[in-house]
């Protein structure tokens, strides 16, 4: 079934224009206020958000193993906890019920009403109850460009990074959907040349372009899950704007890691794309050298061509591309990173997101921060209205876009659209 749900030439009787991020071979999942002040658990093709709960109270889900309020919730945790088997019974009856061939409730006037909205009538929401979420650091061209600037350039990966998909544990109660604006963070600074450290606004906030994946309940603690079985527990993706204050970063990071720096937000997109949509885009991931030890090594193909863009629009301005990577540029594969995070016996359970780190490709306009694209601020990226930014200033809004394409498909995810505010000044 999942073949026919993925099919190219499938068509639905909902409006869809032309290179949608929502085509009927999507069908993302989640959680949406409606016009009657209702939050729902929900799904979307084209510009037409489809409320599930109402669909499943209407009887369009028999036969399948639901309970009565699974899609009436705030979060999509309790469905992603159902487990794969599920996930994909649910999304191929969408595409039943949405096939241009079915009439069943395309000619139901009535239950159409309550089922469908358009995009104004609706408010999206973060779509999962975030428990726990982990950051990794799996871009060798980020990683090598960071060691570069901050290191010896001869040795700009640290001796582990080749060996472990290292990661840090982030801070889930500032992670915040699309269209929710970011305050610019208070912290210690040690500005070069300074004799002691300063307090005050960060001076160099940053966007760290990256995707998170979705996790179901994967083990129990003490057990691991198996490099071979990971993506199984992967429910879907979503795009990923993990907002950095540089300055505060190179003050606090040693000895313990990213602290102030990266916890005062992090934007998603609201629409979990599943893997299963993401199938047909599937292609091998860079070869590893070193080999990894057993329990990271896989076969096949494990990475996803998704086409990634960052813009930067100053108020009242047009927005400038200012970057286009690509997620198959990851070293370490989103399994290898699930594998890794288990192997000491840490529970995963549904819910929890694991960011990418950030994504930045083998080319100086495929990186996927403003540390990189201006170079630690030597070399001024230049915007479609004559200014330009070594990094982002008050009020400019950072736009994170992706895609995949393949066979006329174009599967998207949206995108993460985030103002960043001036930093709120403490009274004295």
């Amino acid at each position: 079934m999942l073949e026919s749900t993925n099919n190219p030439n499938k068509k639905t009787w909902l409006n869809v224009t032309e290179n949608s991020d929502f085509p009927i071979q999507n069908i993302p999942f989640g959680v949406f206020l409606t016009r009657e002040d209702i939050i729902t658990i929900g799904t979307r093709i084209g510009d037409t958000a489809i409320d599930l709960g109402a669909l499943h109270q209407l009887g369009y889900f028999e036969g399948i193993p639901l309970t009565e309020d699974i899609f009436l919730q705030d979060t999509l945790n309790d469905f992603i906890s159902d487990g794969k088997k599920t996930w994909r019974a649910v999304r191929n009856r969408i595409s039943e019920i949405f096939d241009i061939e079915n009439s069943t409730l395309q000619s139901n006037e009535e239950h159409k009403k309550v089922v469908l909205f358009s995009m104004d009538e609706i408010e999206m929401k973060l779509p999962v109850q975030i428990g726990d979420y982990t950051d990794f650091y799996s871009s060798k061209e980020h990683a090598t460009n960071v060691g570069t600037m901050f290191r010896d350039p001869e040795n700009a990966l640290l001796p582990n990074w080749l060996h472990i998909p290292v990661g840090y544990h982030g801070r889930s109660s500032t992670i915040i959907p699309s269209g929710t604006p970011v305050r610019r963070p208070l912290g210690q600074q040690f500005p070069k040349g300074a004799e002691k450290p300063i307090f005050g606004p960060s001076r160099l906030v940053d966007f760290e372009l990256e995707m998170a994946f979705i996790t179901t309940d994967a083990n129990t603690l003490g057990e691991h899950v198996p490099i071979e079985e990971a993506e199984d527990y992967i429910f879907g993706m979503v795009l990923f704007n993990d907002w950095s204050a540089r300055d505060i970063q190179k003050w606090e990071y040693v000895p313990l890691g990213p602290f102030l720096a990266k916890n005062f937000a992090s934007s998603i997109s609201p629409w979990i794309v599943t893997m299963d949509a993401l199938e047909p885009f599937r292609v091998d991931s860079p070869k590893q050298e070193p080999k990894p030890f057993p329990y990271l090594q896989q076969m096949g193909k494990h990475s996803f061509d998704i086409h990634l863009e960052v813009a930067i629009q100053p108020e009242n301005n047009e927005a400038t591309t200012v970057s286009k990577s690509n997620f198959k540029y990851m070293y370490w594969t989103m399994a290898q990173q699930l594998a890794h995070h288990t192997i000491n016996g840490c529970i995963v359970n549904s819910g929890d997101m694991m960011g990418s780190g950030t994504i930045s490709g083998p080319t100086s306009d495929s990186y996927g921060s403003m540390l990189e694209l201006s170079w630690q601020g030597t070399k001024p990226v230049p915007l479609n209205n004559g200014e330009t930014r070594k990094f982002i200033q008050d009020n400019d809004t950072v736009i994170l876009t992706g895609y995949c394409q393949k066979n006329g498909v174009h599967i998207g995810f949206g995108e993460v659209s985030t103002k960043l505010l001036p930093a709120l000044l403490q009274e004295k």
